[in-house]
Parts: C-alpha cells; structure tokens; sequence
C-alpha cells in the first residue's frame, strides 16, 4: 500500500486522510494547528511534527489548504525535499496558479496533480464521485489506485489547469441547476405542493435535459444551431409563462427575467429560428448576441 502523506487537515483536508486510512494506506499528517490532527492519530495516522518531516514519509504528498498561497507557504521552504516525490495539490484556485505550481513543482524534480474532488467532505471515499485530475500522465498512471481511496479519478490530461478549469465550469453548473430547481420548488410551493413531491419529478426531467446536452454538444463544436426540437423563439415565448407565473403568486423574478433577457439578446440578434445551444455565442462574446 502507497505511504500517503496529507498536509492540511481542515474539513477536506481530514476527510481525505480518512478515507487513506481506511483504505489501509499508511497516513502521515500535518496541519499548523497540531491539534487537528489528534482524531486521526487516534486512528492510526502518524502525525508529523513538521512539513518536511511529513513530505519526507512518503512517496504521494497531498496538500489541501485555504488558497495556493497557503500551499506555497507549506511546501516552499521544504521544496527539496520533494524530489522523486508526486505532488497532488487538492486546493481550490484558477488554472494559471495549477500551470505555475506544476512547473514550480517540475522544477524540483517532484511529479504534479492538480485535482478537485466533486463532492462535500461527506462523500469522500465514494466511487460514486469524482476526482478530477490533471497534470503528469505517470504521476496520474502510478498513483491512480491510491487516489480511488477518496473518488472515482477522472484524467483530464497532461495540461496541469484542466482540473481547475472543470472544477469551476461544473461548479457554475451546480448553481444553475440547484437555482432553478428552488426556484420550481417555490413555484410549486406555492399551490401547496411539498419541495419533497416536486423533486422527484425534478430529477426525472434532468434525465431528458441531459439528453439535449448531448445533442447540444455537437451543434457547439460544429457552430451550427438547427433548431430542429425546439427554437429560441419557442423558448422565449414559455418563458414568459414562467414570469408571469412568479409574479401572480409573487415570487422573486430576477432569475426567470435573467433567463429571458439572456435569450432575447440572440432572438434580437436574428437568430430566433435556431436551438437553444446558439445562446453559447452570446456568452463567448461577452452577452452582446
């Protein structure tokens, strides 16, 4: 079993110390606060008394703090130490910090990964999740079944800023679809209807929205919008329904008129007759059309 050695034991930070430990991976630990680490001490982890003395027990070293800063904090005055080693670097940031650690890292001889974990602390050790990863297909190759202790590791490809990239766009996503989906439950709500009826079949019609995804995709790479199920035109007109719904039982409009004024832009550009995958050009240039 690959010695692993996790340097930051906040909520992700422990959970993912956890789940090494029972997968039965031998675990080092480190956290400023040493106290953080008496739970998992108690479990058997070995605490460190010192950074380097952490990245030197073991062959995977995963760093999970508040910002890069922080990690560089961490890892700079032990960078030596590093050589022969895999970074995997679990801290939230943007794809340019992830391109400039992996090169730092690159350059005292360590191998690099930059992950995001797609889930809460609650769902690590669950293959039902993933982890996203990026950055050295060896690294990504040698240490693939030690990381599915915490997710199902999804590669993303040698380009070390993929998994930030990923992590942030699907992060968007969530939002959306966790915004509309209280939005309908107020809706619905409102006529009496449990948030607990009203999901079920919420999630059901996220399986039919998942199906326009797949046959947007296609339409995006090509740059060509047929609208052959349903048109802007057609999308704008319900929309209004959804308006005018909220504002009789008097609900917050912001997002059903943000959802309408984002479509208008392209029916006003003259692209009324194409599918709604066509509203990813108003996006790229910057919500003119």
């Amino acid at each position: 079993m690959t010695a692993v050695t996790v340097l930051g034991l906040g909520r992700m930070g422990s959970a993912l110390a956890d789940a090494f430990l029972a997968a039965g991976h031998p675990t080092t630990v480190w956290n400023r606060s040493a106290a953080k680490a008496d739970a998992l001490a108690a479990r058997g982890a070995v605490r460190a008394r010192s950074p380097r003395e952490a990245v030197a027990a073991s062959e995977l070293v995963v760093v999970c703090v508040t910002t890069y800063d922080a990690a560089h904090a961490v890892l700079g005055p032990v960078a030596d130490a590093l050589a022969g080693r895999t970074l995997v670097n679990l801290t939230s940031g943007s794809p340019e910090q992830a391109r400039e650690t992996a090169a730092w890292a690159a350059g005292h001889g360590a191998g690099y990964l930059d992950g995001a974990v797609m889930t809460t602390p609650p769902g690590i050790g669950s293959t039902e999740f993933m982890l996203l990863c990026s950055g050295s297909p060896d690294a990504f190759a040698a240490h693939r079944d030690t990381l599915a202790s915490l997710a199902d590791p999804v590669d993303l490809g040698a380009d070390a800023g993929l998994a930030s990239l990923y992590d942030t766009a699907l992060l968007g996503l969530m939002w959306s679809a966790l915004s509309g989906w209280l939005h309908g439950a107020a809706l619905t709500g409102s006529e009496q209807v449990s948030a607990a009826a009203f999901t079920p079949v919420a999630i059901r019609w996220l399986t039919a929205v998942t199906g326009f995804m797949n046959t947007y995709a296609p339409q995006i790479d090509a740059g060509r919008y047929p609208g052959a199920d349903a048109t802007l035109d057609i999308h704008l007109a319900t929309m209004d329904h959804l308006v005018h719904a909220s504002e009789a039982r008097g609900l917050d409009v912001e997002l059903p008129e943000l959802l309408k004024a984002f479509t208008a832009k392209a029916v006003a550009a003259g692209h009324g007759g194409d599918s709604y995958a066509r509203l990813i050009e108003v996006v790229r240039d910057g919500g003119r059309a």
